[in-house]
């Protein structure tokens, strides 16, 4: 993906994203993933097909950018009180956005059209900023807590590999027993 096509663009730039990224959402609802063509994603935004080849290179690289966005978390992780319920509740929602139909289409756009590893870097920095939150809060209730990348290892890495390779038995039990496991790994024995 091009570095313009990931930066938060102003002004035009990001009027532009805005409507092509909402006439990628809106042809497919209306007629299916099969009607995206650049050419028909390009009438719909109201630009030409150019702006998107320019901008985004083909049309993979554009339906990898849009599953970024849609991929993005909305809102911070719920506080549950503690640690483990905070930790348990984000890793069962995690699992059954990503998990969905829908949620698997866009895992593999976001990876096909991703030359660089870019936008897989950003989808697993989203992960890390949301496991951040709240192992932030646990350290400020005194709660002792795994580091980020040790969540990312035992919690994330296990469920994204089962969601792509390995989708059977995807369900909040499994989410639940990484969740044990990471915290586990931390705490001294007794």
């Amino acid at each position: 993906m091009s570095p313009k096509a990931m930066a938060r663009p102003g002004g035009r730039s990001a009027r532009v994203q805005e409507a092509v990224h909402a006439a990628v959402r809106e042809l497919e609802a209306e007629q299916g993933r099969e009607a995206l063509t650049v050419p028909a994603v390009a009438a719909r935004a109201g630009v030409t097909p150019s702006t998107i080849y320019r901008r985004w290179g083909d049309l993979q690289e554009l339906l990898s950018d849009v599953a970024v966005e849609r991929l993005r978390p909305e809102e911070a992780p719920a506080d549950h009180g503690s640690l483990h319920a905070d930790l348990s509740a984000w890793a069962r929602h995690f699992l059954d956005e990503m998990a969905s139909p829908s949620g698997r289409a866009y895992i593999r756009d976001a990876l096909l059209g991703d030359p660089d590893g870019t936008n897989a870097g950003q989808c697993s920095a989203y992960a890390a900023d949301q496991v951040e939150v709240i192992l932030a809060r646990a350290t400020e209730r005194g709660e002792e807590a795994p580091g980020v990348e040790a969540v990312m290892d035992l919690v994330v890495a296990p469920m994204m590999y089962r969601i792509l390779f390995r989708p059977g038995q995807l369900s909040a039990a499994y989410a639940d027993h990484l969740v044990q496991t990471a915290l586990t790994s931390v705490a001294p024995p007794r």
